[in-house]
């Protein structure tokens, strides 16, 4: 038996970009927020269809403090029927908005607070599989109030901001009690960067490659 691939990959271990050929794309079902999509593309010596979540990508805030508290709130999300503890997240739904300017926009929206502090913490695709969603999650720091002139409806008229110790929250994302994908995802990689000297953290206005690539021209 070979090693298979137990060789170092070092920077080669990275996503890459694909040239498939689309030959067909539709829409079939139109929604508020996202539409689901079927693509025809060649593959290989053949043809593969595949339906999916066309999505327009979203940001998130992790706020922290000076006492090394992390926000949480928690929001009802039908699709579960849970009220899930999550950070400050919301779709790029505004034209020509950057992925720092809509973290900045739901950061005041969603908590109320503004930083004078961004960095990068993570990029993820949150389901590859079966959606296009690119989710970009930042660091916000140097936090400070603000008002906003607006009433939160629907879901967000209930949101309740908590402050939570990162550590604890780590602990309760391990333990399985938090299970928002983006949150947990957030949390550790905070807690491995502040490990690190928050020397993994990034510029906030590096090109979103992949939303880019997600939200490119389909053309048959």
């Amino acid at each position: 038996m070979t090693d298979g691939g137990a060789r170092p990959l070092g920077d080669d271990l990275a996503d890459a970009p694909a040239e498939v050929p689309l030959l067909e794309s539709e829409v079939l079902v139109g929604g508020r927020v996202w539409d689901v999509r079927r693509d025809r593309f060649a593959f290989g010596d053949g043809e593969l269809v595949r339906d999916y979540v066309d999505h327009p990508g979203a940001v998130a805030v992790l706020a922290i403090d000076a006492r090394d508290r992390v926000l949480l709130i928690r929001q009802y999300r039908h699709p579960i029927a849970q009220r899930n503890w999550e950070i400050p997240a919301g779709l790029m739904d505004a034209p020509g908005e950057t992925g720092v300017d809509c973290a900045r926009r739901e950061l005041a929206e969603e908590a109320d607070l503004r930083a004078d502090r961004w960095d990068l913490l993570l990029d993820l695709v949150l389901s590859p599989g079966g959606s296009s969603e690119a989710m970009r999650i930042f660091l916000a720091r140097d936090l400070s109030p603000v008002a906003h002139d607006f009433a939160r409806g629907e879901e967000e008229a209930e949101l309740v901001p908590h402050w939570v110790p990162l550590d604890e929250a780590v602990e309760a994302a391990l333990a399985g009690r938090i299970r928002n994908a983006v949150t947990v995802n957030a949390v550790l990689a905070a807690a491995a960067s502040r490990g690190r000297g928050w020397r993994t953290l990034r510029d906030p206005e590096l090109p979103w490659t992949a939303r880019e690539a997600a939200r490119g021209e389909r053309s048959v």
